[in-house]
């Protein structure tokens, strides 16, 4: 997925993220800890129930950000996690909102998810449904109306694999959880259609965009105007799985 900016990126996960703490009792003795926390979402809104978070994050540029919140319960570390520095059984609960979906070797990312969490322990992955989210979701949206002989990308085999809720419950097993429960929710990406103004930063870098000659790019933003129908926002209903699983 990409959207416009960091913020919108943050504001957009972080009510995936309040779906997701929803399904799990925290408290100020609960270690948890983010798995590819990204912006942070779910890191800074599970502090807030009082938790001891860890918030880890290959990215130094993000995890600098979550440190930059100055929640004193909140640590934020660099570190990959398809192999997490950490203890066995170490954590309460261990989620990944849109993160180890995207991991090159996502199966290793749940099994570390679930052997970092203690028996009895709850791990909580999100993953995207339907094309992805946000712009992602609104180019491929638009480019299967406007150019239906073209092949779209695909998304990442972890989304397309954890995107089935038995695909997904099978998978949290075989990584070592069970008990599996996986909850679908919606939330509108709410774009500012200012943002069709400056395409190549809201669409960004995807082949999807890209690959597009001048003349195919303006007939997409045209298509996006028409969608919009003169108001201010264009909502994009985004499609995710919440998987909840017991250690």
């Amino acid at each position: 997925m990409r959207v416009a900016s960091v913020e919108a990126a943050k504001l957009f996960t972080a009510r995936f993220a309040e779906a997701a703490l929803a399904q799990v009792p925290l408290n100020g003795r609960s270690r948890v800890l983010d798995v590819a926390a990204g912006t942070g979402a779910l890191a800074l809104t599970a502090a807030r129930t009082g938790a001891q978070v860890l918030a880890i994050d290959f990215s130094p540029g993000m995890v600098a950000r979550i440190a930059a919140a100055g929640m004193p319960n909140v640590d934020a570390k660099v570190m990959g996690g398809q192999a997490l520095a950490l203890p066995d059984g170490s954590f309460d609960a261990v989620f990944s909102i849109f993160g180890v979906i995207m991991f090159p070797d996502w199966r290793r990312g749940l099994a570390e998810m679930a052997r970092v969490t203690r028996p009895g322990g709850l791990g909580v992955v999100a993953t995207w449904q339907d094309q992805g989210a946000a712009t992602f979701l609104l180019l491929g949206q638009i480019r299967r109306k406007l150019f239906p002989e073209r092949v779209t990308r695909t998304m990442p085999e972890g989304v397309q694999v954890l995107g089935d809720p038995e695909g997904f419950a099978r998978e949290l097993a075989v990584a070592g959880y069970r008990e599996c429960r996986i909850e679908r929710v919606v939330f509108d990406y709410e774009l500012d259609v200012v943002m069709l103004d400056e395409p190549d930063t809201l669409f960004g870098i995807s082949p999807d965009w890209t690959e597009l000659n001048d003349e195919d790019k303006a007939a997409v933003i045209v298509e996006a105007r028409r969608m919009a129908n003169d108001r201010a926002t264009l909502p994009i209903p985004s499609t995710a799985l919440v998987g909840v699983a017991e250690r």
